[in-house]
């Protein structure tokens, strides 16, 4: 490792890969006992450093609750190396495939291979669980990765460094601004798993492209949640609660507007600004609401908010803004909301929600569909009818049904994103197969001179085989 006074950062960041490389192609097979080694490794350093993860992104937030950072950064990263532990040996166990008849008597097996070095561009929302998820998968399926964290973040990267101290021959952790982050991307990795913005990920596929590298890309977008008729209120408000207020509704897949049944508009209102009270302001509990990350996403959160109150929303508030908030923003209920609001084009990422009312499940479809595809999909209802016509008739990453945000943490199914909000997946068995080359391996037997007869009897095999398969 050169020093970073006489070395270019650039220079620095080609010569780490290039180590990262060198050190996948002395070991690029590791088999079953070196890959759970290494992930055993990786939990034990998590549950050791746990304190000192909370006190981190408490630092870069301002106050992040320890609730957020263990509920959506630790839980389901140590869930997901427990996971990929217990079925890792099976997932690399060669599938086998039907040959056929123009290959008999032959076998066709897959193999999965590792790739080699795969890299992980993570955001500043759940910087542990977004670096180490794909890591996870990435390092079962036998590769190397390097980690490209966000700036925002800077506590929290020490403390990621810390972690993956005792694998560092299998992972690397990269810091840097956005000039960094171009140049990670523009790396010859064998695989690029992108998690951010929309704008951003355009960018990471462009710099991937001249190198042909196989890109996921985890984005974001306007996930609706629709409320039916029927369901229970109070349900389909803590569900939406979950959603919004967990890391103040900094989350890719948070609720970003609803769709209420007009006649319920006013219930729904009551309800969550009650409900949301109870939880959060007039609690016991020593867990509060997170801050927003940084003044910039603060200010933002207001440009918008602002926007819409311009042209003409109505605010409904938990609770007003006050001095001693700091970068705390409650959550902000927004109606009587028009197209040419910002709120209702931007994904918001924080606080706010837009909520806008309907009279029938039409209407609710045709704006969805006429709109880039959501992230995430949630719908409040125990109506079969309704929940089938939502599942298909829209388009979306995922859905989750009487809950949000949860879906994302199934340990057995995939998750990822579909046109602007993502391309690829991860997560379990199916992250496993993103990281790995699954290769066709054809075993023919040496003693039966199979290529001899063909080439021998053309005619013969010509006319057996046409008669077989074209009918």
């Amino acid at each position: 490792m050169s020093d970073m006074s006489t070395v270019s950062e650039h220079t620095l960041l080609t010569m780490n890969f290039q180590a990262m490389q060198s050190a996948y192609r002395r070991d690029p097979a590791p088999d079953h006992a070196q890959r759970v080694a290494v992930l055993k490794k990786l939990k034990r350093s998590l549950i050791n450093h746990e304190q000192q993860i909370y006190q981190a992104l408490s630092k870069d937030y301002g106050y992040r609750s320890e609730f957020d950072t263990f509920f959506a950064d630790i839980m389901p990263t140590i869930a997901a190396i427990k996971y990929a532990i217990r079925h890792l040996k099976k997932w690399m166990q060669p599938s086998k495939r039907h040959a056929g008849l123009m290959l008999a008597p032959s076998r066709v097996k897959v193999h999965y291979q590792p790739l080699g070095v795969v890299g992980v561009v993570t955001p500043w929302n759940f910087p542990f669980y977004l670096a180490l998820g794909p890591t996870i998968q990435a390092l079962a399926a036998g590769n190397r990765v390097m980690i490209k964290m966000s700036e925002f973040t800077p506590h929290a990267n020490q403390v990621l460094r810390t972690i993956v101290e005792d694998i560092s021959d299998h992972v690397h952790v990269v810091e840097g601004d956005a000039e960094i982050g171009a140049a990670f991307s523009a790396l010859p990795f064998d695989h690029l798993i992108f998690t951010g913005s929309t704008a951003v990920g355009k960018q990471v596929a462009k710099a991937a492209a001249d190198n042909l590298t196989p890109i996921t890309l985890e984005l974001g977008g306007k996930s609706p949640t629709i409320i039916d008729e029927q369901i229970d209120m109070k349900i389909a408000v803590d569900a939406v609660i979950m959603g919004k207020s967990i890391n103040s509704g900094q989350i890719c897949v948070a609720p970003d507007y609803i769709f209420v049944p007009t006649s319920r508009l006013d219930t729904f209102i009551e309800t969550f600004i009650a409900r949301y009270s109870e939880y959060h302001l007039n609690s016991s509990n020593r867990n509060q609401q997170s801050h927003i990350i940084s003044q910039r996403q603060h200010d933002r959160l207001m440009q918008l908010l602002e926007d819409a109150k311009t042209k003409g929303a109505e605010v409904h508030v938990v609770k007003a803004l006050e001095p001693g908030d700091d970068k705390r923003v409650y959550p902000h209920l927004l109606t009587n909301l028009s197209d040419d609001m910002a709120v209702l084009k931007e994904e918001i990422f924080g606080s706010l929600l837009p909520v806008m009312s309907y009279e029938s499940l039409d209407e609710v479809i045709a704006y969805i569909t006429e709109r880039p595809r959501p992230l995430a999909l949630y719908i409040m209802s125990n109506n079969p009818a309704v929940i089938d016509r939502l599942i298909n008739h829209t388009h979306s990453g995922g859905i989750s049904i009487n809950d949000t945000t949860m879906h994302v943490v199934a340990d057995d199914a995939p998750f990822g994103g579909i046109g602007h909000s993502g391309m690829g997946h991860y997560h379990g068995y199916e992250g496993f197969l993103t990281f790995s080359k699954a290769k066709t391996v054809l075993y023919s037997s040496s003693w039966l001179p199979k290529n001899r007869f063909v080439l021998k009897h053309r005619d013969w095999v010509l006319k057996v085989l046409r008669q077989w398969l074209l009918r």
